[in-house]
């Protein structure tokens, strides 16, 4: 079984995560080397990838159907953790962590995996039993999977979080069109958000984030404060130019003009010291990462899986999308960490522990190594 399973798994996947946490724990000491404060935060990550290395192996070697019954109890876990980070104080605007000594723990994270692995077997159920359960059984279904979704974004919502929000509303969509969903829906859905973006905007959105959408149309209508952080990170992406100032002689990087540099802005520290070349490096291995997984969904031997899969791509691919295009001007900046680059413990545990459902689907590329 274990040798099977070594030679099943998915390695360019692996590599892929690998290389992606060198090259942020390069960025992450750069970013943090002449300062005080983030001085350690490399050695911190480190902690954190080799804790979720251990984690990641345990779930590689998990079986399968352990999934069912885990993605419950995690959604229960980081349900309960969601209602409660609301009662802790607030931290950076908002509350959405809770600090043990020095180490923040964000429970939005792992509950993206909870809601992936719920809704998944949710959406499995349902599609392999369309054509035998009645029209009302049919609604019930699908009250459910909404409010599987709907639950932890309203909690996050209040915290307030709008950015990792956003993101379990794009999962759903990847799950949706996994699902094979009828087209005249998405466009019924695509209106509503239409219609609704002017609500979010007016009635949810709090003014320091109503301002951040203007800052991102037009940053210079506030660019020693609101428009600060894209005004700088737009100058230490361009500043790299194709090769890099070299690390540690990013003058936005080490001179403290960039903002949030370790975690929301480690993008703009890699484009600025190791250049175009490095940035575009990191741009290929994601879009090969989203590739494999991908494929992996498509040649899943059941939907549970395949379902699972594709919650965990769209998962990173709004992440991927937004934090690159937040650093460089082309989507509002929010508070999205970069997979496996940006500084967190939270964020570097939850994706560690996303790959590793993932290889463990992969290696089980046969249908009788599903357990029953």
């Amino acid at each position: 079984m274990f040798k099977t399973l070594l030679k099943n798994t998915d390695y360019i996947v692996l590599i892929c995560v690998l290389l992606l946490v060198i090259i942020g724990i390069l960025g992450i000491f750069s970013a943090g080397y002449n300062t005080d404060v983030n001085k350690d935060e490399y050695i911190k990550q480190l902690i954190w990838f080799g804790i979720s290395v251990v984690i990641m192996l345990i779930i590689w070697m998990l079986d399968y159907n352990m999934f069912d019954i885990g993605g419950y109890i995690l959604y229960g876990i980081s349900l309960v953790l969601l209602v409660a980070v609301l009662f802790t104080p607030s931290l950076m605007g908002a509350r959405s962590w809770f600090n043990f000594g020095g180490f923040l723990y964000q429970p939005s994270e792992l509950m993206k995996i909870g809601v992936i692995l719920c809704t998944a077997k949710a959406f499995s159920i349902y599609k392999n039993n369309i054509g035998q359960i009645d029209k009302r059984k049919k609604i019930i279904v699908i009250a459910i999977i909404s409010l599987l979704f709907l639950i932890p974004v309203v909690l996050i919502l209040l915290q307030p979080d709008f950015g990792t929000a956003v993101a379990f509303f794009v999962i759903c969509a990847f799950m949706l069109f996994r699902s094979g969903i009828k087209y005249r829906y998405i466009i019924a859905a695509i209106l509503l958000i239409l219609i609704m973006v002017p609500v979010v905007y007016f009635f949810i959105l709090n003014p320091t984030q109503q301002q951040r959408i203007k800052v991102f149309l037009n940053p210079e209508l506030d660019p020693l404060d609101s428009g600060y952080n894209a005004i700088q990170s737009k100058i230490a992406v361009g500043s790299g130019m194709v090769f890099g100032t070299g690390l540690l002689k990013g003058a936005q990087t080490q001179y403290g003009y960039l903002p949030i540099k370790s975690s929301d802005f480690i993008f703009s520290v890699i484009s600025e010291e190791m250049g175009f070349v490095i940035s575009a490096l990191v741009v290929i291995i994601y879009t090969v990462l989203l590739i494999r997984m991908i494929l992996i969904a498509r040649n899943a031997k059941d939907d549970f899986s395949s379902f699972i899969v594709t919650g965990i791509v769209g998962m990173f691919f709004f992440h991927f999308v937004q934090n690159i295009g937040m650093t460089i001007g082309l989507l509002p900046i929010t508070g999205v960490p970069l997979p496996f680059l940006s500084y967190g413990g939270s964020s570097m545990i939850t994706n560690m522990v996303a790959i590793a459902i993932v290889l463990n689907i992969s290696a089980r590329k046969s249908q009788n190594m599903f357990l029953d």
